[in-house]
């Protein structure tokens, strides 16, 4: 006599689902045309038709261990040719969104991400900070030093403050990165797909740094998608490269300025605007735009009937915009000398780079870290996508 399994649907998982970016996936009648058209998907057990039926029957632990998910790159041909209009590129990125507020701790911070009520509260919480240091400082005036010059140091000192904060900051987010990426992993491990024994977390590693400069340095995979990803594809590229430009700019102001207090030599900013670091600055910031621009542009111009953006979309291009808008103006208001309009933006400046890095493990940002290492863990065990021929 045949066995009997008995599915038990979770249904606020369902209900989660929907609300991180799959609302349409009732809609699905399983006429498998997105994993047809994936450009991406492999011949065996291709997506994303599995994920919408564990989707519509509540199939938590399968899809919560699923490596499939992490291998969509978005591009949209699925939604795009599906009959009913159940969006499952939406889905996949539904099924990221969630699994990005839960791998990383502590989860309150994901709850916190995962909605638009809360937004307050994650502006409150660096705000309070760096207005407390304000009225520390300077009392919530705009000082200026002895020439009658803007210096951010005046009210958010380097030595005492900036740099103790986003030190810790960054290491914080490096061990919350550190225990993401492990819980990760097992999960992956833990999953039917995974080999018999796992993968061990150096093998993974090994294979990510392969990833890393096979395809994440080149984007080469948002080429192999179908349709036309132009404006995808140089927007991430210039958010990309601007950002690595950006650090290694703030790596440099952080190592000359602690070289300058150690060693008495005067290599404070603000640089000259024809030093090298500045002029790269000054590139990256104008690459960050150009990309913003690019993606901004094609996310508006989505079709609502077959790609629709969510909170978790607009929030980190909200955030970026405001980096670099008021990182700009703060370095013009500065130049232009006038304290009154320059400290409060910089203010602001302060607080979105915090909201953009100390919040990182639970926004869609996350997705340079998570979702490289499952590329490199896809790639280890013969799962990575390969363009259709």
């Amino acid at each position: 006599m045949a066995q009997t399994n008995r599915i038990e649907p979770d249904l606020q998982f369902i209900r989660d689902l929907q609300a991180a970016g799959g609302e349409s996936l009732k809609k699905c009648y399983q006429c498998a045309t997105c994993s047809v058209v994936c450009p991406l998907s492999p011949e065996q057990n291709p997506y994303p038709r599995k994920e919408m039926i564990w989707a519509q029957w509540g199939l938590k632990d399968k899809l919560v261990g699923d490596l499939d998910m992490w291998l969509c790159h978005n591009c949209g041909q699925c939604s795009e040719q599906c009959p009913r209009g159940a969006k499952p590129a939406d889905l996949m990125a539904a099924m990221r969104n969630m699994a990005y507020q839960n791998i990383a701790q502590p989860a309150i911070m994901g709850k916190l991400m995962s909605a638009p009520k809360y937004l307050p509260v994650l502006v409150a919480i660096p705000a309070v900070i760096f207005l407390v240091v304000w009225f520390i400082t300077a009392g919530f005036g705009t000082p200026v030093d002895e020439n009658g010059n803007v210096l951010w140091r005046l009210v958010f000192p380097q030595t005492a403050f900036i740099d103790p904060l986003f030190a810790l900051t960054a290491i914080a987010v490096a061990l919350i990165f550190a225990r993401g990426v492990l819980n990760l992993i097992k999960t992956f491990n833990d999953s039917p797909q995974a080999p018999v024994g796992g993968v061990p977390v150096m093998d993974v590693l090994k294979s990510t740094w392969q990833v890393i400069k096979d395809e994440i340095l080149t984007h080469a995979k948002f080429k192999s998608c179908g349709g036309d990803n132009t404006d995808r594809y140089y927007g991430h590229m210039g958010i990309f490269f601007g950002f690595i430009a950006l650090f290694i700019v703030t790596a440099y102001v952080g190592a000359a300025y602690w070289l300058g207090v150690f060693t008495g030599l005067d290599l404070k900013t603000p640089m000259s605007l024809w030093n090298p670091f500045k002029i790269l600055a000054n590139v990256a910031t104008i690459g960050l735009i150009i990309g913003l621009v690019l993606v901004t542009k094609r996310r508006l111009n989505l079709d609502d009937a077959k790609f629709k953006s969510c909170y978790y979309d607009w929030y980190l291009l909200g955030v970026i915009w405001v980096v670099v808008l008021t990182g700009m103006f703060s370095q013009l208001l500065r130049l232009a000398n006038v304290p009154g309009i320059a400290y409060p933006v910089y203010f602001l400046h302060l607080v979105s780079i915090f909201m953009l890095f100390a919040y990182l493990p639970w926004s869609k940002l996350a997705h340079l870290v998570y979702r490289t290492i499952a590329l490199g863990y896809a790639r280890k065990v013969g799962r990575e996508p390969k363009p259709q021929v």
